[in-house]
C-alpha cells in the first residue's frame, strides 16, 4: 500500500493506493497518529485503494472517533467492493462516505 499525503494548515489528505489489510494496517495507523494532532479536517482518498480487512475497518474507526473530538473525517471515491463492505459492516453508518 502506497500512502500520499497533503497537510494545508488544519486540513489533512490522505489519499491510500493498494490494499489496505493486516500487513498494512499498522503502516496507516502509524501515519495516523503521527499527523492527526490538531487536525480538523480529515479527507481519506480511496479511489486508488483496490481492498480494504477487518484490520483497515478497525484504523479507520479509531481515526472516526479522534476525530469525532476534533473535526471530520470523509472518505471519498470508495469503489463499489469498499462501499459493499461498509454496508454490510454497518461501517456505512459510522464513517461520513461520499461517492
Amino acid at each position: 500500500m502506497t500512502i500520499n499525503k497533503k497537510i494545508e494548515g488544519d486540513h489533512l489528505t490522505i489519499a491510500l493506493e493498494g490494499r489496505l489489510d493486516t500487513t498494512t494496517a499498522p503502516q496507516l495507523e502509524a501515519e495516523m497518529r503521527n499527523s492527526i494532532s490538531g487536525i480538523t479536517e480529515l479527507d481519506l482518498d480511496f479511489s486508488e485503494l483496490a481492498y480494504i480487512s477487518s484490520a483497515g475497518l478497525r484504523v479507520l474507526l479509531s481515526a472516526q472517533k479522534i476525530m469525532n473530538k476534533q473535526g471530520n473525517m470523509t472518505i471519498h471515491n470508495a469503489n463499489e467492493d469498499i462501499m459493499d463492505v461498509f454496508e454490510v459492516t454497518g461501517f456505512i453508518d459510522i464513517l461520513n462516505v461520499e461517492e
